[in-house]
């Protein structure tokens, strides 16, 4: 859910900050007041053209910062968490433009491409009307819409998936046709790759010890010379340090006896005895364990320098040579499957079998859910001033199929411009569009994702009792989603939960668009002026308090 939308210096913009509240919200003004800028800045933080026009007069930089709720957008959390991005509590969008035209976009504080933006926009917001932010025109939209409403979304993973296995199959068996001596010649050299790699009998592990038992043999002398001078200093020799801690030990003890401040002495002496008794113990064990051996040191070196030839001929570090092992062997035996023709068109035969049994379930699905929401879109199209409009929807053949089946899902419509049916895109306009999104939105809004619908213009043409159904459904939809519409009609403001009244003023000489959230007595005030224009009276009021169905509410 949308809960803030923050704008600076954005067109007639200075500063704002708006508080979204669930439901179904209006946002009315006069004409001209700056209602669709507002609009186009949450289209521009969602990833909409940007450029220095947007920059109100005198500023540096336009600024717009989107706040949403995550509840309820579930594809938005997987796109964060799949992109690495911290969800938090909540997802800022954030983008500007500066006056050299360069844009910027942020997620969570996290620097985004403007592409990113869209992606996860269109899982959070969808704009209905004259907008380029309209995914109701995008074939890939349609059909992801008649598949979630279908419950089809994931039997259609089922089909992507098995197409894949088949297209891969058909790939690696064109190729071995197609270049059988190419493969015989990889494998050949593959084979030859493997065998000087398996000679060294080497592993990761293997490098790290190797290196550092020869460290170890080629510096048996110096370690035999200091362990044992090492030895004579501190416990073997005339003057060793052990002996004479031992004499000073003893004589601190009797001393202590005159004076006992000399215990902590002694005592602290007894540990460092106790600890160099230790360290003596440990010097005379590793001494008898460390002696030259060069046959040894030569293994070692010649193992060592076998290794790094090894790695210079693949041009790799030694460490990494039983990674490339692997995948040679990997390789190898994929190439041994490939070499075998016969087996693999069985296995081409059998992925695409596998993925036509799964299309064409999908497209029974889709064929009997197209002529299910046809009608019922239409219906509702009928209440929306739309009578003689229907609603299709196509489903148009693919040859040889795609990743989301056998049909493309083509929104038309029929009965506006002409009896045949024709794509959505070339036959409604902006205002009938909009009322066509909002006849979807209503009958598929529980299979529906996006939890935030903008409607602009959607009264463009209407009034009177058609403008009341509007309402009507758009409040019906509020219940489930969160709706934000701009609208001119009372009848359409009377049915929100709350509403937003924008105005314009002029300061300085330059224009300023401001939003007030009206109280009761604001919005019948409100309502009042939309239903009577420049001289609202007692009766204007009145009828605007029963729109409201606020007739109780004493007269300010």
């Amino acid at each position: 859910m949308l809960c803030r939308l923050t704008i600076r210096d954005f067109v007639l913009v200075n500063r704002l900050e708006l508080e979204f509240r669930r439901g179904f919200g209006c946002l009315t003004g006069e004409t001209g007041a700056g209602k669709s800028i507002l609009v186009d800045a949450l289209a521009f933080a969602l990833g909409e053209r940007a450029d220095v026009s947007l920059i109100r007069q005198g500023a540096d930089r336009a600024e717009v910062s989107a706040e949403f709720t995550l509840d309820e957008a579930p594809a938005a959390v997987s796109w964060l968490e799949d992109h690495d991005l911290d969800t938090g509590e909540g997802l800022l969008l954030r983008r500007l433009v500066d006056a050299s035209g360069r844009s910027r976009a942020y997620l969570n504080g996290s620097p985004v491409t403007v592409q990113q933006l869209r992606e996860v926009a269109e899982a959070l917001v969808d704009i209905h009307g004259q907008h380029a932010h309209q995914s109701l025109l995008r074939n890939d939209s349609q059909r992801a819409l008649l598949d979630a409403h279908a419950q089809l979304t994931p039997l259609v993973a089922e089909v992507t998936l098995a197409w894949r296995h088949w297209r891969e199959a058909q790939s690696l068996l064109d190729t071995t046709i197609n270049g059988i001596e190419t493969l015989a010649a990889e494998r050949e050299q593959l084979s030859w790759q493997v065998r000087e790699v398996e000679a060294l009998g080497f592993s990761g592990e293997d490098w790290q010890h190797l290196n550092e038992e020869h460290k170890r043999l080629a510096h048996a002398a110096s370690l035999i010379d200091g362990v044992e001078f090492s030895l004579q200093i501190l416990g073997e020799g005339d003057t060793a340090c052990e002996a004479q801690l031992g004499t000073v030990l003893n004589r601190l003890t009797d001393l202590s006896d005159y004076d006992s401040s000399l215990s902590d002495v002694a005592t602290s002496l007894r540990s460092a005895q106790a600890e160099l008794g230790d360290a003596i113990s440990t010097l005379r064990r590793y001494s008898n364990r460390v002696d030259l051996d060069p046959k040894r040191l030569a293994h070692i070196e010649s193992r060592i320098e076998g290794v790094l030839g090894c790695a210079r001929k693949f041009r790799c570090a030694p460490d990494v040579l039983p990674e490339l092992l692997a995948r040679w062997r990997d390789r190898l035996g994929a190439l041994g499957e490939a070499a075998d023709i016969e087996a693999l068109t069985k296995r081409v035969a059998f992925s695409r079998a596998r993925y036509e049994q799964l299309a064409r379930r999908l497209s029974q699905g889709r064929q009997e859910a197209a002529a299910t929401l046809g009608l019922a879109v239409s219906q509702v199209m009928h209440q929306l001033a739309l009578g003689n409009g229907r609603f299709e929807i196509g489903l148009l053949p693919i040859e040889g199929g795609s990743a989301h089946g056998l049909e493309r899902v083509d929104f038309r419509l029929a009965g506006l411009a002409g009896s045949e049916s024709r794509p959505l895109a070339k036959v409604a306009s902006g205002g009938e569009l909009s009322r066509i999104s909002l006849a979807i939105q209503v009958v598929t809004s529980q299979a529906a994702s996006v939890p935030t619908l903008i409607f602009d213009e959607v009264d463009v043409g209407i009034g009177g009792g058609v403008a009341e159904v509007v309402g009507c459904l758009l409040s019906e939809l509020g219940e489930e989603r969160q709706v934000l519409c701009v609208t001119h009609l009372p009848q359409v403001a009377a049915r929100a939960k709350w509403q937003w009244q924008v105005t314009k003023s002029v300061e300085t000489g330059q224009a300023h668009s401001n939003v007030v959230a009206l109280n009761d007595h604001q919005r019948v005030e409100e309502i009042a002026r939309m239903l009577g224009g420049i001289e609202i009276t007692s009766i204007t009021r009145q009828h605007a308090r029963e729109l409201l169905g606020l007739s109780t509410l004493p007269l300010v």
